[in-house]
Formats: structure tokens, C-alpha cells, sequence
């Protein structure tokens, strides 16, 4: 029942910040479930047993992303700390690990599958079609996640054209519909891609960069907490769910995909969000804060003393919402390979 899906927020929920001009949400990311061998992708049970915890008595509002997603493209009001879970690519430990432990919480989740995975059979190490649709049955949200979960950035228009289309075709044959939303394989991005997916109606897209989703964000770009075993400690848990928007506007590059690297990276912070002086951004590849130059009030620019090493790179940029909440904006850049 959807009913006993949702964590009320408590009334306790009084920090200054509880209804904040920005309407926005939490989204993590799971990949496998006490796959232990696999340290990168891998979310410990007690780790996750933990998470699953807090999120029952934190005062959060758990939701399915689909309502999530339909509340930020209508700009209709969200809970404060509400959070949507999600897993990527539909290891068989969502089904025998994290499946019965999200059902026995209460919580919707949603499971992105590359079809290609399931279709090739993989290895025994992915889910087949029976158990999505069981999962489907059950009422988990299924959503897209490319054909071949290859790298887009890298693949020409007619590529991801034929990538996507295979995908479609999977979900009707074995789903009877195409989900309409959709997670970027490693969380890549390219304009080219984007440009496809407006045009196959997909309402909402995410990436693997750290932030709060909102509906001041680019609807086919919004980013999610990645939670992996070095990631997934619960004192960065609870900081990530407790995220709030930094109102980024105007973001530049518009792509993602490197043309000059370092990049020229900036944005504007939305009206009414402050105070602004403590902003701090950090690139994936630098251990110091990177340098910032404001221009005006409201806009920053972010300058790197060094560029993207070649794959993805990820800016995160904080400041501190009130004395327990931070603001949170993140951008995933991918720098080519020679």
C-alpha cells in the first residue's frame, strides 16, 4: 500500500529551512546489494540495514520517483526531506538482498534495467524478465537505462538512436510499455543524448552527481547520491538526506561532454538563497577548494588550477543551509579520451 509507503515527516521538523523557497528532493543511487567483491557498486547489508533506519525515523517522506519526478516538472510543493531510492542496472541482489528489505520497511524504490543485461542472459549476475515483472506486479517503478549501458558520450547520434530504440522495443515485448523514466549508464550525459530522449517523451532524467534534484534543474539532467561501500558510511548518509538546493541557474557548459578542459564552469544562484560568502566548490581530481570568482551578487564562476583527467569528473559545490542542512549542487563532466 502507498499508504504505508510513506514516511511522514515529523512536526519536529522545525529547522529554519523546513519550507524553503526551493522545491526540490533527495535521490540516491544503489547498485549491489552484500556483493562484497565488488567494494566500487556494493552497498554492505549493514550499511544498507542502517540507511533503511534512518530514513524510518528521521522524519523523511519516502516516495515513489515517478511522484517525485511528476511533483518537480508541475512545480508542485514537496515534502521537506523527502527522498526517492533508486538502483541501477537490476543485479540479482535487488531481488534476493535489497527487494525483501525495502518491502519489509515500506519503502517504493525503483529499479533502471539496460535491457541488453537482461536479454543476454548475464552470467547469472542480473535479474531475468520474470523477476522484473514480478517486481513490476508488486508496484517497484521499472525504468530505462539504455540498451547496451554503454558509454554515450563516446557513441555517435545514430548509435544511441538504435541503443534506445532496441531498449523500447525490449521493455514492450516483455513490459507491454516503455518506462518514461530514465537513468544515463555511469550517469553520462551528452546533448545528443538528451536531444533523443526529449524526443522519445521521456519525463525526467538522471545522472550520478551528488545534489538535490529540483525543479529549477534541467528535467533530463538531475542528480542523484551515489551510495557505494565507500561512499555509503552513515554520517555522509544522513548529510546527503538531509540536502537541500543551491538554486543553480544558467549553468555553463550546457555539455557536459568536455570541448575545453578545464572547463570554464559556472552558474547563478537563484534569488532569495543565502548566505552565499562560505560557498565552497570542489573537483573530483583536486584535493583544495577550487577557486572561485564572483561576479556580482549572484554569479560564480569556478576556476581549476588543472583539467579533468580523460573519463567523467564530477564539481561539488556546498554551503551550509543552517546549522545542521547543507546546500548541495553537483555537475558531472566528462573529459574525451585521446
Amino acid at each position: 500500500m502507498l499508504a504505508a509507503a510513506v514516511v511522514a515527516a515529523t512536526a519536529a521538523a522545525s529547522s529554519a529551512v523546513a519550507q524553503d523557497l526551493l522545491n526540490g528532493a533527495v535521490v540516491f543511487v544503489y547498485h549491489r546489494f552484500g556483493e562484497d567483491d565488488v567494494p566500487s557498486t556494493n552497498i554492505r547489508v549493514a550499511q544498507f540495514e542502517a540507511h533503511l533506519r534512518e530514513l524510518q525515523t528521521g522524519g523523511y517522506t519516502v516516495l515513489p520517483l515517478a511522484e517525485v519526478a511528476a511533483a518537480l516538472r508541475e512545480r508542485r510543493r514537496l515534502p521537506d526531506r523527502t527522498v526517492a531510492i533508486t538502483v541501477d542496472d537490476a543485479y540479482l541482489s535487488v531481488y534476493t538482498t535489497a527487494w525483501p528489505m525495502l518491502r519489509a520497511a515500506g519503502f517504493p524504490f525503483t529499479v533502471f534495467v539496460a535491457t541488453d543485461l537482461l536479454d543476454g542472459g548475464g552470467g547469472g549476475r542480473y535479474m531475468n524478465w520474470d523477476q522484473i515483472r514480478e517486481l513490476r506486479d508488486a508496484g517497484v517503478t521499472i525504468g530505462a537505462h539504455s540498451a547496451a549501458h554503454g558509454h554515450f558520450p563516446e557513441m555517435t547520434a545514430d548509435d544511441i538512436r538504435a541503443d534506445l530504440e532496441r531498449s523500447a522495443a525490449a521493455f514492450r515485448r516483455e513490459l507491454g510499455e516503455v518506462p518514461n523514466l530514465f537513468a544515463y549508464p555511469y550517469g553520462e550525459m551528452s546533448l545528443a543524448a538528451r536531444e533523443l530522449l526529449e524526443e522519445g517523451g521521456f519525463a525526467m532524467a538522471f545522472g550520478q552527481h551528488s545534489g538535490a534534484a529540483e525543479d529549477g534543474l534541467d528535467p533530463l539532467f538531475q542528480p542523484r547520491f551515489a551510495l557505494n561501500e565507500s561512499y555509503g558510511a552513515q554520517q555522509r548518509f544522513v548529510l546527503a538526506a538531509n540536502a537541500l538546493p543551491l538554486g543553480a541557474r544558467d549553468i555553463v557548459p550546457a555539455d557536459p561532454v568536455l570541448s575545453q578542459n578545464p572547463p570554464s564552469f559556472g552558474f547563478t544562484v537563484a534569488d532569495g538563497v543565502e548566505p552565499l560568502d562560505s560557498l565552497n566548490c570542489f573537483a573530483s581530481h583536486e584535493a583544495s577548494p577550487a577557486r572561485l570568482e564572483r561576479l556580482g551578487e549572484r554569479r560564480f564562476e569556478v576556476r581549476l588550477s588543472s583539467p579533468f583527467p580523460p573519463g567523467r569528473g564530477r564539481f561539488n559545490c556546498t554551503v551550509r543551509a543552517d546549522a545542521e542542512r547543507w546546500r548541495w549542487f553537483g555537475m558531472q563532466f566528462v573529459a574525451p579520451r585521446p
